[in-house]
């Protein structure tokens, strides 16, 4: 595979006002309170980006629009179209600044995760109270909330407790009720329906804002192999078993690899090999498969991903491609 043919690095039309720069989505906002958010394939990992990723950004879009489509019933969403399988045109909202993220097992790899805590001795963890004994990748006793502070780019998110987040003024009490119950319920639907693929829902990341009339609304991505951990459960008792890392279809591969070979927040992170983004990519796409049950759809190769997403977004916005 020819990595640079098959890849998004970047998204700018300057045909399209107000540009923002994620670390994996580029952004415009129109005057009429529309987002058009285009998913490239940059790959973030511990606060940096690293590389660029075959067919990421559509895998990300194109997972985020089934779930989205699945769990409408439990929380509107931001998204008003999809013109092409890397873009979202959404609300504008008014962003809440907190990431709530749920938890089924005891896991991960960045400073945030909570098994890196817990292997340093720390018992009370995002206020909740762990106990002693516990092993990676075990299924935690309950269900639980670990949110974090949102940062901006470059920048570390915080873990923070539903208190501090309260008596910090950073949502009501009530807002941070209503952001438990959504997210729970939006999570327990993910972990039905992965289970009836063969999936683990491990842990995700949830990111709302508020739409105009201040409803609560979901927004970014949701349950995508970027913002979610997803286990193999058919080998995951075995893996546990034998003191092994559960089979993954998500980002934690490509943290591991680099956790492996270096201190990631500290040292420089070497060069990924494109066999190894080219396999990376083929996790990605076979949890699509599998969540979803349709077939993934690659890019056209006589047109570049770029010049399909342009043309694209000329059909659907005409006044600023004119």
């Amino acid at each position: 595979m020819d990595i640079s043919k098959a890849s998004l690095g970047a998204a700018q039309f300057p045909e399209l006002p107000n540009f923002e720069q994620g670390k994996v989505c580029e952004s415009y906002s129109l005057p009429d309170g529309r987002r058009v958010m285009v998913a490239t394939d940059r790959q973030s990992a511990f606060d940096q980006v690293l590389a660029s990723v075959p067919y990421k950004g559509q895998v990300l879009n194109q997972t985020a629009r089934f779930w989205f489509e699945q769990t409408e019933d439990i929380c509107p969403n931001h998204v008003l179209d999809y013109p092409d399988p890397n873009v979202i045109i959404a609300k504008q909202l008014s962003m809440l600044p907190v990431e709530m993220v749920v938890r089924d097992y005891i896991t991960g790899s960045t400073e945030t995760s909570i098994w890196p805590m817990y292997e340093r001795g720390e018992r009370v963890l995002y206020g909740i109270e762990f106990p002693d004994g516990l092993k990676k990748n075990q299924k935690l006793p309950e269900r639980i909330l670990t949110p974090t502070t949102k940062a901006a780019q470059g920048d570390h998110d915080a873990p923070i407790t539903p208190e501090d987040i309260v008596e910090q003024g950073l949502l009501s009490q009530q807002q941070w009720d209503d952001l438990a119950r959504i997210s729970l319920a939006i999570f327990a639907h993910g972990s039905e329906i992965a289970a009836r693929n063969g999936l683990i829902l491990v842990d995700t990341k949830y990111e709302f804002g508020l739409d105009e009339n201040g409803v609560i609304t979901l927004a970014d991505e949701v349950h995508t192999p970027d913002s979610s951990r997803y286990w193999i459960a058919s080998s995951y008792e075995q893996q546990l078993a034998e003191g092994k890392e559960p089979e993954s279809l998500d980002k934690e591969f490509l943290r591991l690899w680099i956790a492996g070979r270096c201190d990631p927040y500290k040292d420089p992170i070497p060069e990924i090999p494109d066999e190894t983004l080219v396999e990376f990519s083929n996790k990605y796409i076979s949890l699509y498969e599998q969540l979803t049950g349709l077939t993934f759809e690659r890019p056209d190769s006589d047109q570049s991903v770029s010049e399909r997403v342009r043309a694209n977004l000329a059909a659907a916005l005409p006044a600023y491609f004119s």
